[in-house]
């Protein structure tokens, strides 16, 4: 079996979405073929064979730095690696131990036959690892060494693709040093006329070197200020005036510290005051400074620069066109071939990091809304530049077709996001191939690469026949495998997120040997629903209204149907034999007919409220979770709590307002919950989860305007509701007919309080009894008022340390106490509801100075999310369940209980 080192992290701002796609690569990488070898690239270039369970963290920061090693910080601020300053090499080895092992240079042919490389920017794109490995003699993937240092400069490609021919838009290049030296007046008066009479406005403004749309903004006003901050953000430069820092409550400059660490939107640690030689390592040492600095009047401003710089940024004309992204691939023949370029469709907003990977937040159009002679233009434009730079294997092309027709290409890239909802994936999927098999393409493809470049004859020629070897073998097993329908989508808020779930699903199961995974997509409404086999291409849609969409009329695009014929010789060696391109309605009765089991991906209504279930027990179908009735309770968070409650667990108080009595007298209904329940409460709608529109409400006003919102006719929740709760672009906000208010879970008189979610799994016992496995909670840590949804599923947002920290002074006989206890009471509750399968339990737990410990739940979640990023499968992870292993284990139960069941029934 061939050995693949996945190189993930790095130095680069684009850290945590590459340590999530090299999560991604490892789950796809089909197990037959090859052997994954996770190296953990750190921000100090330290290559450390990291520990498989760390890679279901939902960031680096949740393992690295240990916890151990991190310096002590009173407002709870997370850190890279970098706020530890210098640290002595045998410090450094005995910190990496706790993740991993710490591998040298020369070790490295010895782990691995290819090196998959899931690294960008910084010592990923640039050329440096390329040729590290070079040295090396370890074949990679991806370009070579000076395509990579070409594509990493945006300003220097922009001069070269002038220079062949390409339309570039108008710009201007700032280096580090005329920037801070030039722009003495401080409001841009200097130069900002003469910018704008040569470029025009809007003004994009970029950093060079960086990517996921990181320190990218646009400058739209006729403000020379407002170019100043775009600039100024670019080369990762924050001005802090004394006067708005004092009008900040201390809350208020906590929250901005957090903006200020995060390496993606804020300048990042360590940094410095401009013209100041003291370096801040941490943001607790900053803090301090600033609450001295700014006492004294004559500090009016402080000019911080972050340390992880960019020393050249771009201000280039705004396009005024239809944006795309264009994956091109080396084809079997080695000429280039682009795959159907997609549209990112918006409005005038950047397309940013949330939207770039929040499942729901974008629509991406594949192909381009565009006449087919215009899409093969973009095509051949982005096939000539692949040419040009001279790539290798694979690209991913960004760029904008104007009104006129013409093709500016703004950002050829030699490694794209490798999330299962990226361009990388989401594009191949038109041609055929899962991500499980573009993989396999991508290794090939690179080993034929690296064997055309090599000055040396013959250095790869084994491992490429290996290779072929076990890919023919492989397709004469296809076949043998269980097949599991994996339901996924509805019409709940939540429909986002269930697609997520049900993709991660079927690529985990497509890269197994013992399953074979069949996608399908449940649309409609509460009345009925409808059950679609989806394609692979389908499946990788954005988001579920997108697939909904195009299942619902579906049409056969004839330039696609050109591309699958330009890449036969591509999919016919690695797509499946049983790969299907159009969606097929299917029922219930079908299924029964055409699989083994059914993996219900499915969250909210309907899924986690028993309809679906009752379907599956009919038919004597094993499924996945907790059974009909249980799901029924479950799904209803005033039933769930009333039940534990009857049976003695410590619940918060609850009231329901069904809207037809709120429109009916809306004031007296306002009243009844402010005797009942004081400010601040949670609002919340009583059937929905994934934090759909969970809000911490502190006055009348807000209550008013969450009650209007949530009982509201139209689909779109209004302007003056928006502004009023604050709701971020997009953020889903279903309307329902009832609405829960529950007291607000505080922490009274506990010395130690914090926001837990636990998880569990079950398994038969011979005797019938079925036995629960819970695993150590996470502590989930909420940068605003209530856990959002980004925290909860976003790669690289949220913040969630497994295990909690049950006790703060680190002792480790008093956690294991506090743990056993919290994980009794969360079986205890499961057992109450008659939770089975798997679920996931979230709470409140309290800690006395008697040391007594208080575990209040907050809900019941039967089909938990199954995202890449959730924090359940860092759970299963302490417990030696890698992802796969655990849906193995879910699958297994559901399949007894059904053997059970039906021999029961005869």
């Amino acid at each position: 079996m061939i050995r693949i080192g996945i190189f993930f992290g790095g130095p680069s701002r684009e850290r945590e979405i590459s340590f999530a796609g090299g999560r991604t690569v490892y789950d796809n990488l089909d197990k037959s073929l090859f052997e994954p070898v996770p190296i953990f690239v750190d921000s100090r270039q330290n290559f450390v064979l990291l520990d498989w369970q760390y890679l279901y963290k939902g960031t680096i920061r949740d393992f690295f730095p240990p916890v151990e090693f991190r310096p002590a910080s009173p407002n709870g601020l997370t850190v890279y690696r970098e706020s530890l300053g210098e640290m002595d090499e045998t410090d450094e080895n005995e910190m990496i131990s706790r993740v991993g092992r710490r591998v040298p240079l020369a070790e490295l042919p010895a782990l691995m036959d290819v090196a998959f490389l899931a690294l960008h920017g910084l010592f990923g794109e640039d050329g440096q690892i390329q040729g590290l490995l070079e040295s090396l003699q370890i074949p990679y993937t991806g370009s070579g060494i000076r395509a990579c240092s070409i594509g990493m400069d945006k300003g220097f490609q922009k001069k070269m693709m002038e220079a062949g021919g390409f339309l570039t838009p108008k710009m201007h290049v700032f280096n580090r040093e005329e920037w801070c030296s030039d722009n003495e007046s401080g409001d841009g008066s200097d130069w900002y006329e003469e910018l704008v009479s040569a470029i025009g406005l809007p003004l994009v403004v970029r950093p060079a070197n960086q990517g996921s749309s990181i320190g990218v903004s646009i400058v739209r006003e006729n403000d020379g200020l407002a170019l100043v901050e775009a600039v100024n953000a670019a080369f990762f430069i924050q001005v802090l005036e004394r006067e708005t820092y004092l009008s900040w409550t201390a809350e208020e400059r906590i929250q901005w510290l957090r903006e200020l660490t995060d390496i993606r939107t804020g300048i990042g640690f360590p940094l410095k005051l401009m013209d100041r030689p003291a370096v801040f390592d941490h943001p607790e040492e900053l803090l301090a400074f600033l609450e001295v600095h700014f006492q004294h009047e004559d500090n009016a401003i402080a000019t911080l620069e972050g340390l992880n710089a960019e020393q050249t940024v771009i201000v280039e004309e705004f396009l005024d066109g239809r944006e795309f992204s264009c994956i091109v691939l080396r084809n079997e023949d080695n000429s280039p071939v682009a795959l159907p370029p997609t549209e990112i469709v918006k409005g005038g907003e950047v397309f940013d990091y949330r939207s770039k990977y929040l499942a729901g937040l974008s629509r991406k159009e594949t192909p381009i809304r565009l006449p087919a002679d215009q899409i093969e233009a973009i095509r051949r434009e982005c096939e000539r530049l692949f040419d040009f730079f001279g790539f290798a294997c694979y690209a991913r092309i960004d760029g904008f077709i104007k009104a006129d027709g013409s093709i500016f290409l703004n950002d050829p890239n030699t490694t794209s996001g490798m999330l299962p909802s990226s361009f990388f994936f989401h594009q191949a999927a038109e041609i055929g191939l899962s991500p499980s098999k573009f993989l396999t393409y991508i290794v090939r493809t690179s080993l034929m690469e690296r064997i055309r470049e090599s000055p040396r004859l013959g250095l790869y020629d084994g491992l490429l026949a290996e290779l072929d070897r076990e890919i023919n073998a492989q397709r004469l097993r296809q076949g043998r495998k269980k097949k599991v329908a994996v339901i996924l989508g509805g019409y709940s808020s939540e429909r986002h997120i269930s697609v997520e779930s049900g993709r991660n699903i079927f690529e985990k199961l497509s890269s197994s040997d013992r399953y074979e995974p069949i996608p399908v997509f449940l649309t409609g409404s509460p009345v009925g629903h409808r059950l679609f086999q989806l394609p692979i291409n389908l499946l990788l849609k954005d988001n579920a209204d997108d697939i909904r969409d195009k299942v619902l009329d579906h049409k056969k695009h004839p330039l696609i149907e050109k591309i699958k014929r330009q890449c036969q010789g591509i999919t016919a060696k690695y797509a499946s034999k049983h790969t299907v391109f159009e969606p097929k309605e299917t029922s219930y009765e079908q299924l029964d007919k055409e699989v083994d089991a059914v993996f219900i991906a499915l969250h909210g209504r309907p899924g986690e409220d028993g309809g679906v279930q009752r379907r599956l027990e009919a038919l004597g179908i094993p499924y996945n979770g907790s059974s009909s009735g249980s799901s029924a309770v479950t799904i209803n968070k005033y039933e769930t709590l009333q039940r534990l409650k009857q049976a003695g667990f410590p619940v918060t108080d609850q009231l329901l307002l069904f809207r037809a009595d709120f429109e009916r007298n809306s004031d007296a209904e306002i009243e009844r919950i402010e005797r009942a329940l004081p400010y601040p409460l949670i609002a919340k709608p009583v059937d929905d989860g994934c934090s759909s529109a969970v809000k911490l409400v502190r006055t009348r006003y807000q209550l008013s305007a969450w009650l209007k919102a949530l009982f509201r006719e139209a689909e779109d929740v209004p302007e003056e509701l928006l502004q009023t709760l604050r709701l971020k672009p997009k953020e889903e906000f279903p309307r329902k007919e009832v609405a829960l208010l529950e007291r607000l879970i505080a922490k009274e008189n506990a010395v130690h309080f914090l926001e837990i979610t636990g998880g569990l799994l079950t398994r038969l016992l011979p005797n019938g009894e079925i036995a629960y496995e819970v695993f150590e909670p996470s502590e989930a840590l909420a940068s605003g008022e209530v856990l959002s949804l980004e925290e909860k599923f976003l790669a690289g947002e949220g913040q969630n340390l497994t295990p909690a920290r049950f006790s703060p002074k680190k002792d480790l006989a008093e956690h294991e106490r506090i743990s056993a206890q919290v994980r009794k009471t969360l079986e205890e509750v499961a057992r109450t509801l008659q939770v089975t399968g798997y679920a996931r339990i979230d709470a409140f737990v309290r800690i006395f100075a008697d040391g007594r410990v208080e575990t209040i739940v907050v809900e019941v979640n039967s089909l938990p999310g199954m995202t890449p990023a959730t924090c359940i499968f860092h759970q299963t992870a302490l417990n030696g369940y890698k992802p796969y292993d655990f849906i193995d284990k879910i699958l297994d139960y559901g399949m007894a209980r059904a053997r059970t069941a039906s021999g029961a029934k005869s």
